[in-house]
């Protein structure tokens, strides 16, 4: 079997996820260099480790830049750290003013606290920009490469923990807003008004397209083994609890050679945990990936695991 459905015009952006090494980056990359064939790809790393330069053997960073090889093809590594800075110089008056009308923290107090990172704002700030790129509407595909399941479900689940911190704003506000009313008989909305409530239509908007089957896919990658067959079990069943529904399962590094005896043991060994694959996630659509000689690095070797994931069928 191949991949399938990632053609479709509709699908904007296409998450890949599971346990450490068992070859997410590689599979994006890929996935995203046969789509670069037909359609203007971004394909962008979540991954605080940020494989993808490795994979491509191109520094990327923190900024978009052209993939050297593949004319529809670009690239980009969020770091989060310059993210949230970003964020916070984009909207600083709107967080000081917050802060200023709804705390009893001095000037000095509260320009300490814009200084600090705010637990699970690097997922948030991750997200944020992917939804960022694709409302520039710039790309017509966006693939996804994440760092290990904690950090995927993370990333998955930023928009809850996003909207319980505008929920908590928002009643900060509130109290700010009656005490106007009182004294001055009627409230206008300003700048931190405009500011959460963009921020509110920013959380619906992802929420929106993770769970619509036919804007967006999770795509996980498994391996072989009892580790990670486990580990994609609770990530289909975490990814369920968000009503983000996998189509289709990646299985990587697959023996098919049988000509030395150490590779029959190993094949025999993968026999039962292939079998056990295709009865738990019967309902995907399974993809097998052979075991490759080599690492998987550069646009050549990228070219074959391609291949292998779509057997060709997407052509210009």
């Amino acid at each position: 079997m191949a991949l399938v459905g990632l053609e479709n015009d509709d699908l904007k952006l296409i998450i890949f996820g599971g346990k450490g090494g068992v070859g997410k980056t590689s599979c994006a990359v890929a996935t995203a260099l046969s789509l670069a064939q037909k359609y203007k790809t971004l394909i962008i790393s979540t991954d605080p480790a940020h494989s993808v330069s490795d994979c491509l053997e191109q520094q990327i960073g923190f900024k978009v830049v052209k993939i050297e090889g593949v004319e529809k093809l670009s690239a980009i590594e969020v770091v989060a750290d310059e993210a949230l800075s970003k964020f916070k110089i984009e909207h600083h008056n709107a967080l000081k003013k917050l802060l200023v009308t709804s705390t009893d923290l001095d000037n000095e107090d509260i320009d300490e606290m814009l200084t600090l990172s705010i637990p699970g704002i690097d997922e948030i700030m991750s997200f944020k920009t992917i939804i960022d790129f694709i409302e520039e509407g710039e790309y017509e595909k966006y693939v996804v490469d994440t760092a290990p399941t904690g950090h995927a479900l993370r990333l998955i689940s930023s928009p809850k923990l996003l909207d319980t911190w505008i929920k908590v704003a928002a009643k900060m506000r509130w109290k700010y807003r009656y005490m106007i009313t009182s004294f001055s008989g009627s409230y206008k909305q300003d700048d931190v008004d405009t500011f959460l409530l963009g921020l509110k239509k920013t959380v619906k908007r992802i929420e929106n397209i993770l769970r619509d089957q036919s804007r967006c896919q999770f795509i996980p990658v498994c391996i072989p083994e009892a580790l990670a067959i486990s580990e994609t079990i609770r990530l289909l069943s975490d990814l369920g609890k968000f009503e983000i529904i996998a189509q289709q399962l990646i299985i990587n590094n697959v023996l098919e050679s049988d000509e030395c005896s150490f590779c029959k043991r190993r094949k025999a060994g993968q026999l039962p945990y292939l079998q056990e694959i295709n009865n738990v996630f019967g309902k995907l659509n399974k993809v097998e990936v052979p075991i490759f000689p080599e690492e998987i690095k550069g646009l050549t070797s990228l070219a074959m695991l391609k291949s292998c994931l779509f057997e060709n069928k997407i052509t210009n």
